[in-house]
């Protein structure tokens, strides 16, 4: 990096130096800033891992069961309310006419994402944790 900067400063009489240095010291504050806000992440921020856009959210006292959608597929996340420690945590998703697609086990935070393919077909999705479950019915329909 050192090399970088040298060159830059004998081209254009320091200017290119200062400015690359800040740019470089700018970009590793910001690493730095996702890095520990990573670490602190919260339960809203774990649903993330799913393409497309919100479909349907059913909350129940454990959690909640989050489905998305894109045009071709469906997703399904369960969040727990209060991540912390591990518990049996499980979340399907099936559309109409297929076999459903299952994460189940014992998690801290989330169970899933799962994904089908739901071009024009109905779905349902269910997420149990603790032994407390939402579902959803027939959606996207």
């Amino acid at each position: 990096m050192g090399l970088l900067v040298t060159r830059g400063t004998e081209r254009h009489g320091g200017r290119t130096g200062r400015a690359a240095f800040r740019l470089l010291a700018l970009a590793l504050a910001t690493a730095l800033g996702l890095v520990v806000g990573g670490v602190e992440a919260s339960s809203a921020d774990a649903a993330s891992v799913c393409a497309g856009r919100p479909a349907k959210t059913v909350k129940f006292s454990t959690g909640e069961l989050r489905v998305y959608r894109t045009r071709s597929y469906a997703c399904a996340v369960a969040v727990a309310a209060k991540p912390g420690k591990r518990r049996p945590m499980s979340v399907q998703i099936q559309p109409r006419g297929g076999r459903p697609v299952i994460d189940s086990g014992s998690f801290t935070q989330q169970a899933g994402p799962v994904t089908v393919h739901a071009l024009n077909r109905c779905v349902r999705a269910s997420g149990t944790i603790s032994g407390k479950t939402g579902t959803t019915g027939w959606i996207l329909c």
